[in-house]
């Protein structure tokens, strides 16, 4: 998906709600685990309850590896059916790669080449050739760690050089000598509030996927005061306060309600921004 097939999409469904598929066994409804695969079962219901108030889901793939063979096939399962029957969506392979460059080719290839999906993210710690095999894929997408809302950010991307620098604003510089505003975007975390201002200094046009809206405890308002450009530029994401409000039979239908409850406040947001 282009960068303008994007904005277009926010604008028509006047949202940039994305709903992190981070979809673990032991917390989705239990009335579940009876089907031959629960969490397709549970993906799928997610997904066409949330799909008219989202524009993205990302799927973590953390929680699909760990369950060895039955966790991907449950993930190409997903993949597929959000391309088959919503293809407005934005699919984020939710990977965090990023290895020497033979084996970043490898990994772009799983991801573009194989399954698809319109972007992957990817630490930036080795450097250029680790991340440019993610870029030769036309259309796609690189979503490099920039600023993330973990209490551990602090221990690298916060640290300065002699000249005053800091890790991540290092990070954002060099990378877009990479990339461009069509292939490039950044993870920002939520919780990182006014430090918005300081990423849009650098990064005044690429897009930012931010996570840490919901159960983590980041101000949508705040991220929007921050971050958004004329084009929005944010895709936000909410995992857990969306796909776990409930555990009944009726979980799915209380996901629609909390991705709609959000999409509404995205709504307010693009008018109050002009966008």
């Amino acid at each position: 998906m282009n960068k303008q097939t994007l904005i277009e999409n926010i604008r028509r469904k006047q949202s940039f709600l994305c709903v992190g598929l981070d979809t673990d066994i032991k917390k989705i409804p239990a009335h579940l685990l009876q089907e031959e695969d629960p969490i397709f079962s549970f993906n799928k219901a997610i997904i066409d309850a949330t799909a008219p108030y989202c524009i993205a889901y990302k799927p973590n793939l953390a929680f699909y590896e760990s369950m060895g063979v039955k966790g991907w096939i449950a993930f190409e399962k997903t993949v597929k059916y959000i391309q088959e029957h919503y293809p407005d969506q934005f699919i984020i392979a939710d990977a965090k790669r990023g290895d020497i460059g033979n084996t970043s080719q490898m990994y772009a290839q799983t991801f573009f080449g194989e399954q698809n999906i319109d972007a992957v993210t990817v630490a930036p710690y080795m450097g250029e050739d680790s991340v440019t095999p993610f870029l030769n894929y036309e259309g796609k997408w690189v979503i490099l760690l920039a600023l993330t809302s973990n209490k551990g950010s602090q221990d690298f991307q916060l640290t300065a050089d002699a000249q005053g620098e800091r890790l991540f604003e290092k990070v954002l510089r060099t990378s877009q000598q990479w990339g461009s505003t069509e292939n490039l975007m950044y993870v920002v975390g939520a919780t990182q509030g006014k430090m918005f201002q300081d990423i849009r200094a650098i990064a005044p046009h690429h897009f930012l996927l931010v996570p840490g809206v919901g159960a983590q405890g980041g101000s949508l308002e705040e991220v929007c005061q921050y971050g958004m450009n004329k084009d929005c530029g944010l895709i936000v994401n909410s995992s857990r306060a969306i796909i776990y409000a409930d555990k009944s039979e009726h979980f799915a239908e209380v996901a629609a309600i909390e991705a709609k409850k959000v999409q509404a406040e995205m709504a307010i947001q693009l008018q109050k921004h002009h966008v």
